[in-house]
């Protein structure tokens, strides 16, 4: 189960995250950015600060070639969360719709040709869905989503350290977020 209050404290996080995850521009990395999201006590500090540090070895071009050979080229590195478990199955297009209600409940409709498991998706609506107040009814469709980007940052993670991928690190350092939002009782159990 997700605690709701840890998971507000992250949205700011999530919001970097969801930044990174895009098609790089240059502004997403100015020195800045990090500096203004996160710090030290952050659980995805030491993993993103790492990320961060070997991202900034390239120029802009290096990047966004990076980018596209990780994440368009490659299947076992795909930003599509529910592809891991169901590829292009019924099963996965169900998960499709719960997700997109999720979206619509709060407000947020998705633009374009998006699917409703796109992790830069998943990540701004963490960061900017208004469901503070509304946690009786969030708490479920939110359980789902990070249970979702739980499973499929597993197998992305696998896929980006067998790599040597510098976006392994940033994806690290978005479980290490989940983590910290999980309630304790939830913790304890994963534990066991």
């Amino acid at each position: 189960m997700i605690n709701l209050g840890k998971l507000h404290d992250c949205k700011h996080v999530f919001g970097f995250f969801a930044q990174q995850l895009t098609y790089p521009e240059k502004l997403d990395f100015h020195p800045s950015v990090m500096e203004e999201l996160l710090d030290s006590a952050d659980p995805a500090y030491e993993s993103v600060r790492t990320y961060w540090t070997i991202m900034h070895e390239y120029s802009i071009e290096e990047i966004e070639e990076l980018y596209v050979q990780t994440f368009d080229f490659q299947a076992k590195s795909t930003l599509y969360m529910t592809y891991y478990k169901f590829e292009d199955g019924r099963e996965r297009g169900q998960m499709l719709a719960r997700l997109k209600e999720t979206y619509e409940m709060f407000g947020l409709g998705i633009e374009g040709s998006e699917l409703s498991d796109y992790l830069p998706l998943m990540c701004e609506f963490l960061y900017a869905a208004p469901w503070l107040g509304r946690e009786k009814e969030a708490a479920e469709s939110l359980n789902l989503m990070m249970a979702v980007m739980e499973d499929g940052t597993y197998h992305l993670l696998k896929a980006l350290e067998k790599y040597n991928s510098p976006y392994a690190y940033l994806v690290q350092g978005l479980r290490d977020t989940f983590k910290a939002c999980l309630s304790q009782e939830a913790a304890t159990h994963e534990h066991d």
